[in-house]
């Protein structure tokens, strides 16, 4: 059931998740180079689950398994487990930047889906703010795409995903603790990926299987932090800052991939963390 609302939570809760995420996308695109899309995606099922399981243990695990709105938290957890296969086939296709310009469309996407079925009202301040957040992610990126094709219609059908996934979560909150939020979310993708996982299975070696674990406690440690986030602020409120992704996303590219940042990728950060300041100054009363 939901919280009290604590904004200021909420957004330090979706800024973990942001980097937890930023560096689940790194792994997982340096593991798809080698291992199957299901594999990588089967193994991150296995870790969140046992990161459910022990999350949940402390209420009892089945207790917090029963939901008040069970369709609500299965449709939700099989909506998040496409999400996140459309975007893992993203990374397969094209570049970690040109995935993250077309995914950075979904903050937008969330406080438009919001208003319509939460009843949450985004001001026009905080519009702006969101819109000065995207520009910021433009500057960063800079995408140069020549011509439309199939793989560039990923990114967005997946933000898409992502946005309605978000707008879902703060729904089940309404009625549910988010240790069940969070354990539906493992055992449903547990039980989708070990349909197809296992038949594409190719060893590892000692290097991957370690980049495999970290990879899927980051992924366990972002949903987690994203549901708490959800439980302490409204959708809306919370969406300037997931544009962090795209700076962690930048640092990672010059630690992993040794992509120097430039004027415009430091310009566009210090666009994205003004406008998060700025809701975060909403949030406090000074306006909506």
């Amino acid at each position: 059931m939901a919280t009290a609302q604590r904004p200021h939570l909420g957004a330090a809760l979706t800024i973990l998740a942001m980097f937890s995420f930023a560096s689940l996308d790194a792994m997982t695109k340096l593991l798809v180079a080698d291992y199957p899309i299901t594999q990588t995606l089967w193994v991150r099922a296995w870790v969140f689950m046992v990161f459910a399981l022990a999350i949940a243990r402390k209420r009892g695990i089945a207790r917090t398994a029963r939901s008040a709105r069970p369709w609500l938290q299965g449709g939700r957890a099989l909506l998040g487990m496409v999400e996140s296969a459309v975007f893992v086939l993203a990374f397969f296709y094209l570049p970690l930047a040109d995935t993250h310009a077309l995914a950075a469309t979904s903050p937008l996407m969330v406080i438009a889906i919001s208003q319509v079925f939460l009843g949450e009202r985004a001001g026009l301040r905080r519009w702006l703010a969101v819109a000065a957040g995207f520009a910021g992610v433009m500057l960063i990126i800079r995408p140069g795409f020549q011509e439309l094709s199939l793989p560039l219609l990923l990114p967005l059908g997946g933000a898409l995903l992502w946005a309605i996934y978000q707008v879902l979560i703060r729904l089940c909150a309404a009625t549910d603790p988010p240790e069940t939020t969070l354990l539906w979310t493992a055992g449903v993708g547990l039980l989708v990926t070990t349909i197809a996982g296992p038949w594409q299975w190719r060893a590892p070696d000692a290097a991957a299987w370690a980049l495999l674990i970290v990879m899927a406690l980051m992924g366990s440690i972002g949903h987690y932090a994203l549901v708490r986030a959800l439980d302490f602020a409204k959708a809306a409120s919370v969406q300037p800052y997931s544009y962090t992704l795209l700076v962690f996303a930048a640092v990672l590219g010059l630690l992993v991939f040794g992509q120097m940042p430039d004027g415009f990728t430091i310009a566009g950060a210090l666009i994205v963390v003004a406008g998060g300041l700025y809701t975060w100054w909403l949030d406090r009363g000074a306006g909506g």
